[in-house]
């Protein structure tokens, strides 16, 4: 959804033509995967982080215009809401002490971002949902400035024809409704790239949607809501609901969401583009004055606009990517499931864990797609989403009798995926001082159960217990959150609770 968009009104033909657009570009991606014109494999990976501003209070801060006026780089950009940005940094090529570098340019990049923003009183929180938002804060009023938001607004809330209703039932039940999608603006995440060639595509897809549960379990980091402790990562269900254009009806007729997990799993990218023209209407009907066809028979690289803005308004946890590099076409997997936060190193860590995990299930000989069923990798998901860490999945049985058994989430990711991403990061060519540091952040959530979601519930637990109100523990917990992040230790060694008041001396007393 980076398009340069003009708010604007559509009338029938507009969609019709639309429609007929996104045709042609389905077309002429066919017409270029099977003349395969696509790019050679480079290893290139990207990294984007979804951010919020609050005040030193812990409360959200509605300053992304003024903030990014003073950072001033091209790196950093709005997201949905006022009290978002979002940090990109350049694609690296998976290799030597890779991870190393994308954490110091991190910091780097963050450091600064925080020096600006509190020029006006306010600071960057990398974290999954910030606690203290409240539903004042997540209303249309708060929208970023920028016309593509408010446009998409529109056009979901006329497609729904009626509130958004929020029902997510977890250690507690939230029920509310919402007269636009900027409840969504809650949710800050991680977003993964990897460039792949299409002949590759297919596995690397599949086995990044079998990744999922796993990231989910070890990496979860938004169990508040609107005052609600709610699941342990509490995004997925809100991303869906305050997005969903379908009224109950089409809700009961199996009409598929736009924020979806998939339903199959795929053979090609093709697939995935041609659900997007067959199951879901076009939102944004913005025709380009390209002629795909046309460009492709030239021998030319089509832009492909329609059918890539589009795909930007499909929310799926990995999302198919068609982009240009060079005058040359790539396609990349945008795995989109992490939570923003808690650290730099956490981010990387997770990251570590998901490229090398996705290239060793990748490169099975017997994939785990090809004995897991695709609704038990949704209910993994899923199960991943309400418990985090404490999570249980199914997951073939090892061994000759096969089939699938239930696992503890920890079990699977210490005893059998954490060694899989250390091999796929070795084959990524990785350095093992790379390897062995990030990968041991997951092992030791793993052992002490400990991220971001149990930390923070923890956290606010013994708040309360210390006779604070649940808005002053929810604020006293994002104030702790906030330091620590910047203090940049992983979070599988923050001590859980809130520093200790310093009882002040009294009149006429020594020190010491």
């Amino acid at each position: 959804m980076g398009e340069k968009v003009v708010a604007g009104q559509f009338d029938l033909s507009d969609r019709q033509r639309y429609r007929e657009k996104l045709q042609k570009c389905l077309m002429g991606l066919e017409r270029l995967l099977v003349e395969k014109r696509f790019d050679r494999p480079k290893n290139l990976m990207g990294v984007e982080i979804e951010l919020n501003l609050a005040g030193t209070d812990g409360m959200p801060k509605m300053l992304n215009g003024q903030v990014l006026e003073r950072i001033a780089s091209r790196d950093f950009q709005t997201e949905l809401a006022m009290f978002n940005l979002e940090v990109n940094i350049a694609p690296h090529r998976l290799g030597g002490r890779v991870f190393d570098r994308l954490a110091e340019e991190l910091r780097t990049s963050l450091a600064y971002a925080d020096r600006k923003a509190r020029e006006v009183d306010a600071g960057i929180v990398m974290i999954g949902i910030l606690p203290t938002l409240g539903p004042d804060d997540l209303v249309s009023a708060n929208l970023s400035e920028v016309d593509r938001y408010t446009l998409l607004n529109d056009q979901i809330v006329a497609a729904r024809g009626e509130d958004f209703r929020l029902d997510i039932e977890g250690v507690e039940h939230l029920v509310r409704t919402a007269k636009s999608i900027v409840p969504e603006a809650a949710c800050t995440s991680v977003q993964l790239h990897l460039q792949v060639t299409p002949g590759r595509f297919a596995d690397v897809w599949n086995a990044a949607q079998v990744a999922c549960a796993p990231q989910i379990a070890v990496g979860a980091n938004s169990p508040f809501l609107f005052g609600h402790e709610l699941w342990r990562e509490s995004r997925p269900p809100l991303f869906l609901q305050s997005t969903d254009t379908r009224p109950p009806e089409l809700q009961a007729q199996g009409v598929r969401p736009r924020t979806w997990f998939g339903e199959r799993w795929i053979t090609s990218a093709y697939e995935l583009f041609a659900e997007n023209l067959r199951f879901f209407p076009a939102l944004l009907p913005l025709c380009d004055d390209e002629e795909p066809l046309e460009v492709v028979a030239a021998g030319g690289t089509p832009g492909l606009a329609e059918l890539v803005l589009h795909n930007g308004t499909i929310y799926r946890w990995n999302r198919p990517v068609y982009g240009i590099a060079d005058g040359v076409p790539h396609l990349r997997v945008e795995n989109r499931v992490l939570p923003a936060g808690p650290t730099v190193v956490d981010v990387i860590a997770n990251a570590a864990f998901y490229y090398g995990l996705v290239r060793s299930l990748a490169e099975e000989s017997r994939p785990v797609w090809t004995r897991l069923p695709f609704a038990a990798a949704e209910a993994n998901f899923d199960a991943a989403c309400r418990y985090g860490i404490d999570a249980r999945f199914v997951w073939p049985r090892r061994g000759r009798y096969g089939g699938t058994g239930e696992v503890d989430a920890v079990t699977l990711v210490r005893d059998e995926l954490l060694p899989l991403a250390s091999a796929g990061l070795d084959a990524w060519g990785v350095e093992a001082a790379d390897r062995d540091l990030y990968l041991g952040v997951i092992e030791e959530r793993c052992r002490r159960r400990v991220n971001g979601a149990s930390w923070q519930a923890a956290t606010f637990h013994r708040a309360l217990e210390q006779g604070l109100t649940r808005e002053a523990a929810l604020a006293a917990t994002t104030r702790r959150y906030a330091e620590l992040m910047l203090a940049g230790e992983p979070v599988h060694m923050w001590p859980v609770g809130l520093p200790e008041p310093v009882a002040p001396l009294e009149l006429g007393a020594e020190p010491g």
